[in-house]
């Protein structure tokens, strides 16, 4: 079945993810930190992270609970996965920063 989407991968990838949520019996905010916890146990990039952020926001999740899930990992996943992820969730949440900011004066 053949797609006309301009951004087929990234149509899958949403569609997975909302499929994840739909089947997923967890509160909103543990499935953003077991994702958070996922991503930083694989060393994903930030535009990984970049994809929580916006629901973090609206589940009203504090840098601090995002600081604990990496204090809660680092024994397991290492000191330079902790710093990797918490280098890329700072990148992220620039990208989404400037985003938001570009939105607002262009009056979006």
């Amino acid at each position: 079945m053949p797609t006309t989407s301009e951004t087929p991968v990234l149509d899958t990838l949403m569609a997975m993810t909302a499929d994840s949520i739909e089947r997923c019996g967890m509160a909103p905010d543990m499935l953003i930190l077991t994702r958070i916890a996922a991503l930083a146990a694989m060393d994903a990039p930030a535009v990984s992270y970049l994809a929580h952020v916006e629901p973090a926001m609206r589940e009203h999740m504090t840098a601090s609970q995002l600081q604990d899930v990496l204090v809660a990992i680092a024994p397991i996943v290492g000191t330079a996965r902790v710093m990797s992820a918490a280098t890329h969730i700072t990148e992220a949440l620039g990208v989404a920063i400037a985003v938001a900011e570009a939105e607002v004066q262009n009056g979006m």
